[in-house]
């Protein structure tokens, strides 16, 4: 049989490819049998190997089944996510995951309105801007907004999760784009307040010292009551899964949530900025 050569560095996905060759030929696999027990075809295996073919996330997860590392740090799954997003933040693709299953979501974030509440046209002037600055790439610019409506639409699910959010004053004062985007953005944080599985607070400058918080930061509730958190400075993120390390950020959230504005205060002030009034 001619079996092809791979080189892992010659892409990401080549990397992959010669990872899926790697499990399957330590276990003394054939393709064929990695088709029968990932529900894919050989040659579908074959071109996945070989680079020809993308990964898909329904073809990573299926082969973090056959080889037992769906539970486990280093998962198909991750390092799909990582071709998929690979303009993202160390941590963050991984955090996504775990995002979309959680059973409670809250946040803090600085400056912008966070992935999770921003509307296509809002994501659409972050992401140009971007583009502009030779920050990111065409294909990454793309990728990122179908990230934006891919985080959305995981939340949207039979049992919705409990997510509370809290935006520094900065998030809703910062003009992102035309008016007419900015518009439509405050209007999509009120409806967003509205919902019987949301709570949205403005943490007014007031605040001061007693913001607890300098950088945003992100704290999942699984369903299984595990606590992990996401945080990022301006080069890198980091995801932490210990428990222990995460609660203390869990009471400083509380604490910051203690004093920021009601919802029905912080929805007050969005409206209010939303008739042009300071």
């Amino acid at each position: 049989m001619n079996i092809k050569e791979l080189n892992p560095d010659s892409s990401p996905a080549a990397a992959f490819g010669a990872r899926i060759r790697s499990y399957r030929e330590a276990r003394g696999w054939k393709q064929e049998e990695l088709a029968e027990r990932t529900d894919y075809s050989s040659t579908h295996i074959s071109a996945v190997e070989t680079g020809r073919k993308m990964p898909t996330l329904r073809f990573s997860r299926s082969v973090d089944l056959a080889f037992g590392t769906a539970d486990t740090a280093d998962t198909f799954e991750r390092q799909w996510r990582e071709i998929r997003n690979g303009s993202l933040l160390e941590g963050f693709p991984e955090y996504i995951g775990y995002e979309g299953r959680a059973a409670e979501v809250r946040l803090f974030e600085i400056g912008i309105i966070p992935g999770l509440l921003q509307t296509p046209e809002y994501a659409s002037v972050l992401t140009d801007s971007a583009l502009k600055r030779g920050a990111i790439t065409p294909d990454q610019a793309r990728e990122r907004l179908m990230l934006v409506a891919e985080r959305q639409a995981a939340l949207v699910r039979p049992r919705s999760p409990l997510i509370f959010v809290v935006l520094d004053e900065s998030c809703i004062r910062r003009p992102i784009g035309e008016p007419a985007v900015m518009e439509a953005q405050l209007a999509r944080l009120v409806e967003f307040a509205d919902l019987p599985n949301t709570v949205l607070q403005v943490a007014p400058y007031e605040m001061g010292a007693r913001r607890t918080f300098n950088l945003p930061l992100y704290i999942l509730t699984m369903s299984d009551r595990s606590l992990m958190s996401y945080a990022e400075s301006a080069q890198r993120g980091h995801l932490e899964r210990d428990g222990t390390s995460v609660v203390p950020m869990l009471t400083a959230y509380h604490q910051l949530q203690a004093e920021a504005l009601s919802q029905a205060a912080s929805v007050a002030m969005i409206n209010q900025l939303r008739k042009g009034t300071p």
